[in-house]
């Protein structure tokens, strides 16, 4: 029943995206960037989905900059639980769709973006506002084309997450005389051998369907490499390729090495299993880390060790997390100055440490970051980058649900012809 409900959730807001895409007689607000900047004392609801795990601390530091440097714009957190996402997209939707958009909202930069609110016509650009503030060398231009679309900006990205991480106990692995694995075989045999003791090798938490479709979209990267990964969500290359075929094989193979009460768990009892040695490691974007420093106390390189997923070395599976200018807000001159707070050095330093994800920023304050941060500025430095189809970046929100759907059912029955029907069938999306 909670995976039909999730489900349905996300073909609600699929259909508002593409209602907000069309002609609509409906009498538009004025817009946010009209002359006078609207309603300059309107008060400023934040929209996320951050409410735990480190990212709720984080924007309240956020927030706090902003009040002490805007004492009189009033501001709200409008944050929505649960999900990781889904309900708080939800809620989004209908807002839009009502034309009562919040003040701004924390979108993912990419098809999430520019295919789903950009293309509805539903965003201010902000090219202006980057010219202003000088941000056009202050952000990578690799991200910048991540929040851009025919030639506009459109909204600013407060951070970057690595999402082709692999976290270990410690303790475990120096108790059972370990390595970290960075290649598949080498995971299988250390998977093998902690199976042996009666060690749990890879948690995982799917009680929400991303989880899985992070997993797999690593596995993914590992086995295809950066040019043929992008190659998936051009329809360059098709999901019943040899290759992509001997992903899902491999990603059904490290199936069976997952803790039996999975779909129960989510990814911060995923986690969890790690920190306590229940499990020896778990996939996940790091603000895993977030969660292991700031919730769970525990030490990086002392508790808990983290490589880059098997395969990945010198690739960088990029989140990111941005927000930018609703059309029809009230007070548009204050929302740009929340964005100008959000991009700062200041901004990005108070938020980032406590997130667990890095700057998005080049000049930011390196010696902010415990080692992880710095490690990970330095291979997004260096890194090729590849977007992330579960958190919104790849592809449209359209392939995402039925990518999501294949997995749930991949993960239950493990028929790898099956699913690469169902998943060559949902790549027309794609087209």
């Amino acid at each position: 029943m909670k995976k039909s409900f999730l489900l349905s959730l996300l073909l609600i807001f699929s259909l508002i995206i593409s209602a907000c895409s069309s002609n609509s007689s409906t009498e538009e607000k004025p817009e946010g960037n009209s002359e006078g900047g609207g309603d300059a004392q309107a008060p400023l609801d934040i929209f996320s989905w951050w409410t735990g795990a480190g990212e709720e601390d984080g924007l309240k530091a956020l927030l706090a900059i902003f009040e002490e440097k805007y004492p009189d714009i009033p501001v709200e957190n409008a944050a929505v639980a649960g999900g990781a996402g889904t309900n708080a997209k939800a809620v989004l939707a209908s807002r839009m769709q009502g034309d009562d958009p919040p003040a701004t909202f924390q979108v993912h930069g990419g098809a999430e973006l520019n295919e789903g609110w950009v293309a509805a016509g539903k965003m201010e650009p902000l090219n202006d506002f980057y010219e202003a503030e000088g941000l056009n060398d202050k952000f990578p231009q690799d991200l910048i084309d991540m929040v851009s679309k025919d030639g506009n900006i459109y909204s600013v990205p407060v951070n970057i997450h690595r999402g082709n991480v692999l976290w270990y106990n410690k303790k475990v692995f120096e108790e059972n005389g370990l390595q970290a694995p960075t290649t598949f075989d080498e995971f299988f045999e250390v998977a093998d051998a902690l199976k042996e003791k009666g060690i749990t090798p890879l948690a995982l938490g799917d009680k929400e369907p991303w989880t899985a479709t992070h997993l797999y979209e690593t596995v993914l990267l590992g086995v295809l490499g950066n040019e043929d990964y992008g190659k998936l969500w051009t329809g360059e290359l098709s999901f019943d390729d040899p290759k992509v075929v001997k992903a899902a094989e491999i990603f059904q193979k490290m199936l069976t090495y997952i803790n039996d009460d999975h779909s129960s768990r989510n990814w911060q009892d995923a986690s969890q299993l790690v920190a306590n040695g229940e499990a020896a490691m778990n996939v996940m974007g790091d603000w895993a880390k977030g969660y292991f420093v700031n919730d769970l106390n525990l030490k990086v390189n002392e508790d808990f060790g983290y490589i880059p997923t098997p395969g990945t070395e010198g690739q960088f599976m990029v989140i990111t997390d941005t927000f930018g200018l609703p059309k029809g807000v009230e007070n548009s001159e204050g929302v740009k100055k929340f964005l100008s707070v959000l991009a700062s050095v200041e901004g990005q330093d108070a938020f980032n440490p406590l997130k667990g994800s890095i700057p998005a920023r080049v000049d930011a304050d390196i010696e902010k970051y415990d080692q992880y941060g710095k490690d990970t500025m330095e291979d997004f430095k260096t890194g090729k980058l590849a977007p992330s189809l579960a958190h919104g970046s790849a592809a449209s929100e359209g392939f995402l649900t039925k990518v999501n759907q294949s997995i749930n059912i991949f993960v239950t029955q493990q028929n790898t012809d099956q699913f690469t029907q169902d998943m060559t069938a949902a790549a027309v999306e794609l087209k």
